[in-house]
């Protein structure tokens, strides 16, 4: 594909985000082992192990807060990095480090992170809470950029840079930024700036295929599950994230707060997925 198709068919995609209002699904994660934290039956003792899976444009950093609440109240935790390449390949990337961890698992996930859980975990015995946090719950064959598209109040089109690359297989490609002067207006208007700034600099790219690619069949309607609803979010919007959690028949809670939720408020999060885990038997 030459030059100008390739920039013709970005603009049109953020366009799409724009006007639609999607969310890239997005708070992002590094690396942490699938072994940390994982422990057997003698040493997590009933409480089941939580995993953690990020969207775009963070870290598994941005979960620091959630885990050390989580670790302070004995719960093992594992922080995935989700490659944020493709749907299909970053879902079996978490099947597999699901595949490592022993005893019942509560699988949360933040933004586009909730679109990877609800396809990594169909037909796994072991997962048995999904947690949902400012994230997609896309039924079989809808994409974040379908979802977004319903509802009014993104503003993630027109805060994106798109940057050309080279996808493993040769073909292009094109990964998605949040401009660095819009950031923490666009992700996290209620994080501290001097947080906020590490983030701009230290933000992961989703690409613009893992979008607008459609789910699988989802985990949450054998599963059940909790969502946590930003309610001041800039990229899904709120009446995006209710309309999937009704139709989910989730446990719902509501937060002021901005995309970024589980930096901006730790505890709020941590009390969610606690809540999921204390109905695990």
């Amino acid at each position: 594909m030459n030059r100008t198709s390739r920039t013709s068919r970005t603009h049109t995609t953020m366009t799409v985000l724009a006007g639609a209002g999607v969310a890239a699904g997005l708070l992002a994660t590094t690396i942490a082992p699938a072994s940390a934290d994982k422990g057997g039956p003698a040493d997590r003792g009933d409480k089941p192990t939580v995993v953690l899976v990020h969207g775009a444009f963070a870290d598994s950093t941005s979960w620091n807060g959630v885990i050390d609440k989580l670790r302070h109240d004995g719960y093992p935790v594992v922080a995935v990095a989700n490659p944020l390449r493709s749907l299909s390949g970053d879902s079996a990337y978490l099947k597999d480090v699901l595949a490592g961890i022993d005893g019942p698992v509560v699988l949360a996930g933040h933004s586009y992170g909730g679109s990877v859980i609800s396809n990594a975990a169909t037909g796994n015995k072991n997962v048995k809470a999904l947690v949902y946090l400012a994230a997609f719950l896309p039924a079989k064959g809808e994409s974040a950029v379908d979802l977004s598209g319903r509802f009014p109040g993104s503003t993630l089109g027109d805060a994106l840079r798109p940057v050309p690359v080279m996808n493993a297989d040769g073909s292009a490609g094109t990964d998605l930024y949040i401009q660095n002067d819009k950031f923490r207006q666009q992700f996290a208007a209620d994080v501290p700036r001097n947080k906020t700034d590490l983030m701009t600099v230290t933000q992961r790219p989703v690409t613009e295929a893992a979008l607008g690619e459609g789910a699988a069949e989802p985990a949450w309607k054998t599963i059940p599950s909790w969502v946590l609803v930003a309610t001041q979010d800039r990229n899904i919007p709120a009446a995006a994230q209710e309309f999937m959690a009704r139709r989910a028949g989730a446990h719902t809670t509501e937060v002021r707060s901005s995309h970024a939720v589980s930096v901006s408020q730790p505890g709020k999060v941590t009390g969610v997925i606690e809540d999921a885990a204390r109905s695990v038997r």
